[in-house]
């Protein structure tokens, strides 16, 4: 008994110890299995930060080659714009009625009890509950099909009601799409009777597609930092070095009819459109993202190189989309709208500025160029430092041209009692011309009178470095100021050895002029530059109308 005792204890043990041994056997493939579970998940996730380092690298880095080719993207896009094209395409949406349109199930004949068969007609009385149960039901059905009814009216009324309201939604958008439609063509037709307005109004169009894209105007566009995956927008609040801004959509044109003149005045970008990151890498030791900033000469020789190539870009877009060759000139002034660090005051300093001729223009091979370089060979005034928006001046001022104040001095000449240019004598213009020359700074001395009935004078800018001798002459004509004038005025300058030329017309140039004045130290104003310049430093309101018998001198010899 005892040996048996012993024999189940023992083989009790030895079975205990091998169920111990399979726990701790399957404990420990538990915590491998787990650990190896771990091991994968942490590298899963090392190698899903140091991917999202790296797509973050590689967006910022084709973020910048789209900045580096902001020129190259317009080169091989048609930017003529087709005035059908600006029509908007009428969609009338289908007619969706919904559950309207489903009718609803009317009650059915089996509604009524059905008539007694067999044995159960001898039932007394059987017949008599059969007709009093037919009349209740037969009540009760003509009840619910009456409501059946009404409930179906009001269905049909509320599907006429929806259908009416479609088809006047469809009649509105159809009415707002001719009318639009008829203001383009009337834009299209004013265009091609040489409007000034209509001409502006094309020439935004042309600049907006680049700005603005949509279905009908979608042309190249500038790089968007929206379009980065993980995107932020940076506020001046919080700054964050992933987000550069985005390119400002704000320009002003004006057409001048006289010279064939465009002139823009366009926003640029600030440095921000540069992103101050440069890489984005992972630090296992920190679990964190480190980003490596880029180089602050880098930074600015791309911004530079940003600038240089909106300038040409918008001059080339403007010159390609003009196949009925209204202008022979453009002046493009490039801004930043930004805030004086040091007084806290808004500025709008200009860090480019040219004026250009179709024909010197399109001789440039714009796919081969160096941005800043070309701006050189078109005598453009470029800022020495962009990134610290060291400023130029303008080549023309906006508010000499802006079309506004143009078409007023237009719609009042007839009804004021402002001084007409083309009615002073001689001696009076050339007081007149004398009085706003020394209002703005100059020492004038008067020359021997011309016989072209113009003034020539010789002026003296008594600023330090930048003064000097100043030729001035200004010419009252009705037609179109020939180049010999510029020619004329140019060996005055030389002779004289004045350090600028200024030449002022109560008309206009043409592109002969412009080509002869560019790159030399002559400005050529018009006269809406005129008026301007009379009204903002002299305070004279004055006008341009030419008298019927206006016969335009013949000039110096």
């Amino acid at each position: 008994m005892c040996r048996a005792k012993n024999a189940f204890a023992e083989a009790d043990r030895r079975c205990a110890m091998s169920l111990a041994r399979e726990a701790l056997r399957a404990q420990r493939e538990a915590e491998r299995a787990l650990a190896k579970k771990q091991k994968e998940a942490k590298r899963l996730y090392l190698e899903a930060r140091q991917a999202d380092a790296r797509g973050k690298t590689a967006n910022l880095a084709e973020y910048v080659v789209e900045l580096e080719n902001i020129l190259k993207a317009t080169l091989d896009v048609d930017d003529h714009i087709h005035f059908n094209s600006l029509k908007e395409v009428v969609s009338s949406p289908p007619f969706d009625p919904g559950k309207l349109a489903q009718h609803l199930p009317a009650p059915l004949e089996e509604f009524l009890p059905p008539r007694p068969t067999g044995l159960a007609r001898l039932v007394p009385g059987a017949k008599a509950k059969h007709d009093q149960a037919r009349q209740q039901r037969q009540q009760r059905f003509d009840q619910a099909k009456d409501r059946w009814k009404q409930q179906e009216q009001a269905r049909l009324d509320r599907l006429g009601k929806a259908r009416a309201e479609h088809d006047k939604k469809v009649l509105e958008l159809r009415a707002t799409a001719e009318q639009q439609h008829a203001e383009i063509e009337l834009l299209q037709h004013r265009f091609a009777a040489g409007d000034s307005a209509a001409i502006a109004e094309y020439f935004r169009y042309v600049l907006e597609k680049s700005v603005y894209p949509g279905p009908a105007l979608q042309k190249s566009v500038y790089p968007d930092p929206a379009l980065l995956p993980g995107y932020v927008p940076s506020s001046p609040g919080a700054r964050n070095a992933l987000a550069p801004r985005t390119f400002p959509k704000n320009f002003r044109i004006a057409y001048v009819p006289e010279s064939k003149q465009l002139v823009v005045d366009y926003e640029l970008p600030t440095l921000d459109v540069v992103p101050e990151a440069r890489e984005h890498r992972y630090v296992k030791a920190k679990d964190e993202v480190v980003v490596t900033t880029r180089p602050k000469t880098q930074r600015h020789a791309l911004y530079a190189s940003v600038v240089a190539q909106m300038a040409l870009r918008t001059v080339h877009e403007l010159f390609e989309s003009d196949r009925s060759e209204r202008l022979d000139s453009v002046v493009f002034s490039g801004y930043v709208a930004t805030t004086d660090k040091r007084t806290g005051k808004a500025v709008r300093p200009y860090l480019v500025t040219l004026r250009t001729t179709r024909d010197t223009f399109l001789e440039i091979d714009l796919s081969h160029v160096d941005p800043k370089e070309c701006l050189k060979h078109l005598s453009a005034s470029v800022s020495a430092s962009p990134a610290d928006l060291a400023p130029v001046r303008p080549v023309l001022e906006f508010n000499m041209v802006d079309s506004r104040f143009v078409e007023e001095s237009d719609v009042l000449s007839s009804l004021d009692e402002r001084p007409n240019l083309m009615e002073l004598t001689p001696s009076e213009f050339e007081a007149l011309i004398t009085n706003l020359f020394e209002k703005m700074g100059l020492e004038t001395r008067m020359t021997t009178p011309s016989r072209d009935g113009g003034v020539d004078c010789v002026a003296y800018d008594p600023r330090p470095i930048f003064g000097g001798k100043v030729v001035i002459q200004a010419k009252r004509y009705k037609n179109t100021v020939g180049v010999s004038a510029v020619r004329d005025l140019f060996g005055t300058l030389q002779n004289e050895g004045a350090s600028k030329g200024i030449l002022v017309t109560t008309s206009g140039y043409g592109r002969a002029s412009f080509d002869f004045a560019n790159g030399k130290p002559i400005e050529l104003l018009d006269g809406g530059n005129l008026l301007y310049l009379l009204k903002e430093n002299a305070g004279i309101d004055a006008k341009i109308i030419v008298p019927d018998d206006w016969v335009d001198p013949e000039p110096d010899s």
